[in-house]
């Protein structure tokens, strides 16, 4: 059966008639006893982002599922997800390869799910021969995972079933999946080498289209329902679903394109909470269109009446519930499914314990990402719940552990199976959890220092490949300066700044401008752009023509994050290494651990590409000091250029003024300004040209009489500052009487017999200066006489 256009007509003027059921708790919604005969009352509950949440609030995740459909009914109630259900995992999960995650949603009895890009984490052929085969097909005897846009490389040939159809309370009902189309970017290529991922709303619209075509061979729904592994973009919770369309085209592609046959939108991908109406293209009503946020917190719920006469969607709800309060025991007694997903969550949790107990290394102080709302207190930098959401992973700001995971990248990847990576780079989103010195103290195995596998595992949980890859020097600048986001498009994302981890052989200064090519912030105030003045590798200026091998994740070696420049990269290689691997290995080597808190990054105002002995300078130096935990605030800055100290100078509050005169010691040529941050280590080096300014010069000098023709006039001569070089004597017609060099700052200088005629002449005597002197001259007078 297929909607009239009296369906579509029906439901724009049945939205007025829901609004108050849409804004009352759900509780409130007439049952589905209350419809005239004809009408049906579906509902379904959808999850997105999941990430393999096995941990003590799974039995709660499961009891929320359990409780709405029950308040729903069993035999009218449908469950979908909209992708990453695993992947990105915690600890428990991720270490009996997410098996405990599969295994929860097959006891909860999950109808459908879209895939989303960390289903294809470890590859199509693990997806394929494990993931798919462990979850079974659904209790319709349907398949479980969808994916209508995943096809066979160079083909449109679908690689993964499009949809599932069954009947549930005398409805046909279809779920269509489609995954986001930047999959590609987001996993490892090789996983991925034998497919396309293509447009998921043309997917949506093609597959609707043929559920819609009275073809029974192709199969016939009465419901369609879209589920997107793909969302709207803004965390704000009163963000409207017009500025969510308005900041992103891939949600207003998926808001206003699919197609009108399709009754309901599930998405995911984005991690939001939210549930709107969405308008149906051509005018005819709204739609529900929700996403349930991320980690089982929340159950998305929509309820559609659909009236079996007429074909009619002839009302809808939809929100978002917040998982149940109520005790896990309550739940178990209560559920028979929750019963039999806490003996799945206590057997993972115990395996994770008895794996992820071990010891593997020490730290010496807590290693984090950057912070944000804490103060400097007694020097180091603190805040009283460092661990709480919103306060950790501030991904504009450097971190020592960004920075400590750039060190892993570069010396996990610098032999030959590695690429020989000489730089290693790390993205901010990479970085999940922190190294606390005293972790949680709740915990009977933790100890002051110890890091375990489960608590290294946390810092890097997806299991990416690490790649190396060469980038010349100006292309490493590019990367540098994309650390100012752009998209493909040239939009700026809401994240508009993504501060990279360096390893500890990089150095570099900026300062930034107005970016006037780009739309200014919803505040009016003109976007940024970084301006790179300077860059250090192994202590030496970066060359723009020479290659550098970089160390890094596949995630971002394909150019993720919007670092486009990696696609441009050279000799890509697939070390085989995984991240977590590579990483707990890096902290058991260097075990005791201590944190960096020297900055790689820093900015300059005003600092001298060129510098002249005697000259004064004075410029100012910003961002010295690191936000994350227990950094030290510094207190001086010291400058040297070459081996020749210039001075000292306070920092207050990460800023610095240095003022000086260059020595006239220092050596002509190239040198390196290095300015030295106590106590953090902080080193910025700024390339420089010294030009030497000669010292000033006297000449003296005295003539004793000649005799012509026997002999000349003798010349002495003296030169201060004692200087080397040579003096000459020259006549008034400009002709060289005699010359000699400096010995002491002193030198005789005998003219040559009938070099003046007999008389009285004046003389100059010049002296032409030396690398460190200036020249100088003095006029006198000698006599010659005549036979």
């Amino acid at each position: 059966m297929r909607p009239s256009q009296r369906t579509l007509l029906r439901r724009s003027t049945l939205v007025a008639a829901v609004a108050a059921l849409v804004a009352a708790p759900l509780a409130a919604i007439p049952s589905a006893s209350a419809a005239p005969v004809d009408e049906v009352t579906l509902t379904f509950l959808g999850i997105n982002d999941f990430h393999g949440r096995i941990d003590s609030n799974t039995v709660k995740f499961a009891g929320t599922v359990e409780q709405l459909r029950a308040a729903g009914g069993e035999d009218k109630t449908v469950f979908v997800a909209a992708g990453d259900n695993i992947g990105a995992s915690l600890f428990a999960s991720a270490v009996a390869q997410d098996n405990p995650t599969i295994d929860v949603l097959k006891a909860l009895q999950l109808d459908n799910s879209a895939v989303g890009n960390h289903e294809f984490d470890q590859g199509f052929a693990d997806l394929t021969d494990r993931v798919i085969p462990r979850m079974g097909n659904n209790r319709f005897g349907a398949p479980v995972f969808l994916g209508a846009n995943v096809y066979e490389k160079g083909t449109e040939t679908p690689a993964l079933p499009e949809f599932a159809e069954y009947t549930v309370a005398g409805v046909d009902v279809a779920i269509i999946g489609v995954v986001t189309e930047e999959t590609k970017s987001l996993v490892s290529p090789a996983g991925i080498a034998d497919l396309d991922f293509g447009d998921p709303v043309a997917a949506v619209n093609r597959v609707a289209g043929e559920l819609k075509d009275g073809d029974d061979a192709n199969g016939e729904a009465d419901l369609v329902i879209a589920s997107y592994h793909e969302g709207a973009p803004l965390s704000d919770a009163a963000a409207t679903l017009d500025q969510q369309v308005s900041a992103s085209p891939v949600f207003a592609h998926m808001v206003n394109d699919t197609v009108a046959s399709v009754d309901a939108i599930f998405t995911g991908h984005t991690h939001q909470r939210y549930a709107y109406d969405a308008p149906i293209p051509g005018g005819a009503g709204t739609r529900p269109l929700v996403q349930s946020g991320n980690y089982g917190e929340g159950v998305a719920k929509v309820e559609i009446t659909y009236d079996t006469a007429t074909d009619d969607v002839t009302a809808y709800t939809r929100g978002v519930v917040a998982r149940t309060t109520t005790a896990d025991a309550d739940l178990v007694a209560q559920y028979p499914r929750v019963a039999a997903v806490k003996q799945i969550v206590d057997a993972a949790l115990a395996n994770s314990a008895a794996v992820g107990n071990q010891p593997k290394a020490t730290i010496t102080n807590d290693i984090t990402t950057a912070l944000t709302g804490g103060t400097y207190e007694n020097g180091v930098y603190t805040h009283p719940t460092p661990t709480a959401t919103g306060v950790r992973d501030d991904r504009g700001s450097e971190s020592t552990l960004g920075n400590l995971v750039a060190n892993t990248l570069r010396d996990s990847l610098d032999d030959e199976q590695g690429g020989n990576a000489e730089i290693g780079v790390a993205n901010p989103g990479g970085l999940r959890s922190d190294l606390m010195y005293a972790p949680d103290p709740t915990i009977p195995t933790d100890a002051d220092g110890v890091v375990t596998f489960a608590q290294a595992n946390a810092v890097l949980p997806f299991v990416n490949n690490l790649w190396s890859v060469t980038l010349t020097g100006e292309q490493f600048v590019t990367m540098l300066e994309q650390q100012w986001q752009r998209e493909d498009d040239g939009d700026v994302p809401s994240r508009a700044y993504l501060q990279l981890g360096l390893s500890d052989n990089v150095s570099y200064t900026f300062h930034e401008v107005d970016d006037l090519s780009v739309p200014a912030d919803p505040q009016g105030n003109p976007r940024k752009k970084g301006v790179i003045d300077s860059v250090t590798i192994n202590g030496d200026p970066i060359d723009l023509a020479k290659d550098y091998r970089i160390g890094t994740f596949s995630f971002l070696a394909t150019g993720g994050d919007n670092f486009h420049v990696f696609d441009d990269g050279e000799a890509p290689k697939d070390s085989g290494l995984v991240d977590r691997d590579a990483w707990i290995a890096y902290l058991e080597e260097g075990s005791p651990v201590s944190p960096s808190f020297a900055r790689r990054s820093t900015i300059v105002s005003g600092a001298p590409s060129s510098i002249t002995t005697g000259d004064q300078y004075s410029f100012n130096v910003s961002k010295l000091d690191l936000t994350s935990l227990n950094s030290p605030q510094n207190t001086t800055l010291t400058a040297k250029i070459g081996s020749t100290e210039i001075g000292t100078f306070p920092v207050t509050g990460g800023q610095a003024t240095v003022s000086f005169t260059a020595p006239a010691t220092l050596a002509t040529g190239p040198a390196m300004l290095t300015l030295t941050a106590t106590p953090s280590g902080t080193v910025v080096s700024l390339p420089v040209t010294v030009v030497k300014v000669k010292t000033a010069t006297t000449i003296s000098a005295v003539a004793t009489p000649g005799i012509s023709p026997l002999f000349g006039p003798v010349v002495v001569a003296q030169v201060k500052p004692k200087a080397t070089g040579t003096v000459e004597v020259v006549s008034a017609d400009g002709k060289v009487l005699g010359s000699q060099k400096l010995v002491r700052g002193v030198t005789l200088i005998g003219l040559k017999a009938r070099a003046l005629p007999p008389g009285t002449h004046r003389v100059t005597v010049r002296y032409g200066g030396d690398s460190t002197h200036k020249p100088s001259q003095t006029v006198i007078t000698v006599k010659v006489f005549g036979r």
